[in-house]
């Protein structure tokens, strides 16, 4: 199991440790005086924990669930930009919402966060990871983040966490709803959509259309206005066979066109995008005891550029039957899953590659008055890297009703993708990236308010990069020609600190915030990792003025490096954001944004502009 280094986190320890220390006084002089209900939900029921249905009151892992009255509020973009907002994100992005965007979770690669879109997993055999750029925001109804080692549940890939987003779901009634809205930059938005169930069957159906003139990507280069526009439907059916059985389908597809700076100055370069999921499912309750579900799901990742040709084509195919057995305070559950990567890319030889994994996972969750215990093992078997085992043990106890310490240790790993593989600077050696975990948690949550901090320590080995270093001549290519370099296992990462966040309610004012001190770094160097900060922290304030209810954000990022030399510094940034929302009407809502109120220049990727002071106005009719 991974140790925390003394040498490198002791400062970022006692950095936390004092701010700790701060936010527990505080929060020990609100509980005395507010008794207002601070929203948290801890009747929540969520998923991503253990891909088992649990309260999120009872779960041992760090968990933030987001729903869709908070993603409307935020008048964000683009998912990226809700995510900046939590506990423990940071985002890198290469110009406007529709660039290229990384997420980096606890300071960990955007690979190694596993992403799944109504149970459908996403992934680019290509760059690695999920395209955030192309998850189309408007489709989204809730958003449930786990943060930590989850490879024993997910299997490859959830090194630093695992991210399920679920599509709207049809409820009791007809629900229709439009919206349209204007912004900075010619941006337009236009969504339509109706939810609802008749019978046994349930439905929701939802599309949108946005676009933006832009501004320009790049601080050199071409001096244009890099716009994008995108369309985007969702699909959701369900179908009560009877009070035992239920089937459901969705289906959600996102196509974008985004202009970029490419090389050669002059060129009107376009990324043409196209994100693509589809399951089936089947749920059978077979005892009081015993229930089981069977899906079968697919998704597709397409990424294609011009007047440059460049197009790569990833597909995965995933089938999963889950099987859930309670007894008493105990829940048992076993799960097979296999899942078919391809990727059909001309620069790799051969043009068309896949492998598979099989898998067997089995899992105890036990909950008796104070006490809880999760244990998760995990068994893949994969066509080319053979046996990799997982596990995770979560233990937690209520010290009162309202103090709660938990405690984690987890292993998980992550597969080369196929373009580090067979790409022309590919390389059929390479090993599986592996990763050792453990962290702590304190928790406090009543009526009166929620409060949580977590340490955490993440050592990851056989970390792949591009391996410039190598003399010419000397890195043999998938392709069979030698070069000066590819892909290699030639790094050792540390991904370590702590997470302080708390929300509460003054009367009708509502508070939250959450502070982020980390040291993610290169072991064999001691330098951060590139586009990583130390130190970043979100503050948020929200309260009814008037007939509105007005909110203000602020973000800030302490420096950061954009190459592994660190020898390039990204300065230290502040945002500030506001917003204000009203009901004009029974069933009409106004919302009215403010994004980077102060204006500030930063940068997330050396060389690439992000979006000045910038407004939005939206009206949604919902019924």
């Amino acid at each position: 199991m991974v140790l925390i280094s003394m040498k490198n986190g002791i400062s970022a320890v006692r950095r936390a440790a004092l701010a700790a220390a701060l936010v527990l006084a505080s929060f020990n002089v609100m509980a005395q005086t507010s008794n207002q209900n601070s929203g948290a939900r801890l009747a929540d029921v969520i998923v991503s924990a253990t891909r088992v249905a649990q309260p999120l009151a009872q779960t041992i892992a760090d968990v933030t669930v987001i729903d869709r009255a908070e993603i409307e509020r935020s008048g964000a973009a683009a998912l990226g930009d809700v995510l900046a907002r939590l506990p423990g994100f940071e985002i890198n992005r290469n110009g406007g919402p529709a660039s290229t965007t990384g997420v980096f979770l606890r300071g960990a690669e955007t690979r190694f966060t596993a992403v799944y879109i109504d149970g459908v997993r996403i992934d680019s055999q290509s760059t690695g990871g999920a395209s955030w750029q192309a998850i189309p925001l408007s489709q989204i109804d809730r958003i449930e983040v786990l943060r930590g080692a989850a490879g024993a549940v997910y299997g490859s890939d959830a090194i630093a966490g695992a991210i399920q987003i679920f599509t709207r779901k049809g409820g009791v009634g007809v629900h229709p709803y439009v919206g349209l809205g204007l912004g900075t930059y010619g941006t337009h938005k236009l969504e339509a959509g109706v939810s609802g169930s008749e019978a046994s069957w349930n439905y929701a159906l939802g599309l949108s259309k946005e676009s933006s003139e832009g501004f320009n990507a790049t601080t050199t280069g071409n001096p244009d206005n890099d716009g994008f526009s995108a369309e985007s439907a969702s699909v959701r059916l369900g179908f009560k066979v009877n009070a035992d059985h239920r089937l459901d389908a969705s289906f959600l597809s996102n196509q974008q066109r985004g202009q970029y700076d490419g090389y050669k100055a002059g060129l009107d370069d376009v990324a043409l995008q196209k994100l693509q999921t589809t399951v089936a499912s089947w749920q059978a309750q077979w005892t009081p005891q015993y229930r089981s579900t069977l899906s079968l799901a697919t998704s597709q990742d397409r990424y294609e550029t011009r007047p440059s040709v460049y197009l790569t084509d990833t597909q995965l195919t995933t089938i999963y039957w889950q099987n859930e057995y309670r007894l008493g305070t105990s829940l048992f559950s076993a799960a097979l899953e296999r899942r078919d990567d391809s990727l059909s890319n001309a620069s790799t030889v051969p043009q068309d590659t896949s492998h598979f994994q099989n898998a067997l996972a089995l899992g105890y969750n036990w909950v008796d008055g104070a006490q809880s215990l999760q244990l998760n093992v995990r068994h893949d078997a994969d066509s080319v890297f053979g046996s990799q085992n997982t596990g995770s043990l979560g233990y937690g106890y209520a010290v009162t009703p309202q103090w709660r310490i938990t405690g984690t240790a987890g292993n998980a790993f992550r597969v080369p993708t196929l373009y580090q593989r067979f790409g022309i600077y590919g390389n059929d050696s390479l090993l599986p990236e592996t990763s050792q975990t453990l962290e702590a948690g304190l928790r406090y949550a009543s009526e009166a308010g929620s409060l949580s901090l977590t340490i955490y320590s993440n050592e990851v080995s056989n970390l792949i990069d591009y391996d410039s270093s190598a003399p010419a001549g000397t890195c043999l290519g998938a392709d069979g020609t030698k070069y000066g370099g590819c892909y290699g296992n030639i790094a050792k990462a540390r991904y370590e600190g702590v997470t302080i966040s708390a929300a509460r309610e003054f009367g009708s004012v509502s508070t939250r915030g959450s502070l982020d001190l980390q040291n993610p770094q290169d072991v064999s160097t001691g330098n951060l990792l590139p586009r990583r900060a130390r130190q970043h922290a979100v503050l948020a304030i929200e309260a009814p003025v008037s007939g509105w209810v007005v909110g203000s954000e602020l973000q800030f990022s302490s420096i950061r490096y954009d190459n592994a030399a660190n020898t390039t510094e990204l300065a230290a940034y502040g945002l500030l954001n506001l917003y204000a929302q009203t009901k004009i009407g029974k069933d009409l809502t106004m919302l009215l944004r403010l994004d980077n109120a102060n204006d500030a220049q930063y940068q997330l990727a050396n060389g690439y502009a992000t979006a000045g002071r910038s407004w939005y106005a939206g009206l949604k009719w919902a019924l």
